[in-house]
């Protein structure tokens, strides 16, 4: 089903990339039925919609970034949901969890005192959302922050780099954790967070961020 989903929408401009890893890879934290639902039907819709929307518009040769920095209303939503779920597959990892190294780390501790209390404040800001939305540890002016976007919004809209995100909609965990969005979050930070792709991304943050680039020397 996946691959045949792919082929009809790499057809259109913007094409649904593939996961990271198989269906059941996450499991026993996200299920093959919650991972197969978000990814066929939400973040393939958003990507059908979303072609739907800009075919024969000036709109269909932008990249999504400069789509979701210039645009508002329904094609607004749809690119920067798409963005959105890319970000977040790829901020899990099967064999994921544990703790960052290196800069990345100096860095945590440096922003939050210590990693512990990085997940405190992770867990502690993804809970208190109020409805559907994202959760965010991104890269800033001078340093790391964690926040939460609701809708469809991201830190890219607002000058920050993103590091990790985690989907705060009720489809993404509702099958394997009903209601029970805190127990959802810890297993996505104890067991699935691909630390490896934040440092990357907190790499190429301060690269391009010279106050970033000062302090991670």
């Amino acid at each position: 089903m996946a691959r045949e989903l792919l082929s009809v929408l790499a057809m259109e401009h913007f094409a649904l990339k593939p996961l990271p890893y198989g269906q059941r890879a996450l499991e026993p934290h996200l299920g093959r039925k919650t991972v197969a639902l978000h990814y066929e039907k939400h973040h393939a819709g958003y990507v059908k919609k979303l072609n739907e929307l800009v075919t024969g518009k000036p709109e269909a040769t932008e990249s999504l970034e400069s789509m979701i920095r210039s645009s508002e209303g329904a094609i607004f939503n749809n690119a920067a949901q798409i963005w959105n779920h890319d970000f977040y597959w790829r901020s899990m990892h099967p064999d994921g969890g544990g703790a960052p190294e290196g800069a990345l780390n100096e860095a945590i501790v440096g922003n939050f005192g210590s990693f512990e209390r990085l997940r405190d404040e992770f867990l502690e800001a993804g809970a208190g959302h109020f409805g559907s939305g994202w959760l965010w540890l991104v890269s800033h002016r001078d340093g790391l922050r964690i926040t939460t976007t609701p809708d469809a919004d991201l830190p890219l809209r607002y000058g920050e780099n993103a590091l990790l995100c985690a989907d705060l909609w009720e489809h993404a965990y509702y099958l394997d954790y009903h209601n029970e969005r805190a127990r959802y979050l810890e297993a996505f930070f104890d067991h699935l967070t691909n630390w490896e792709f934040a440092q990357a991304n907190w790499s190429n943050a301060a690269v391009n961020t010279p106050m970033l680039r000062r302090a991670s020397r």
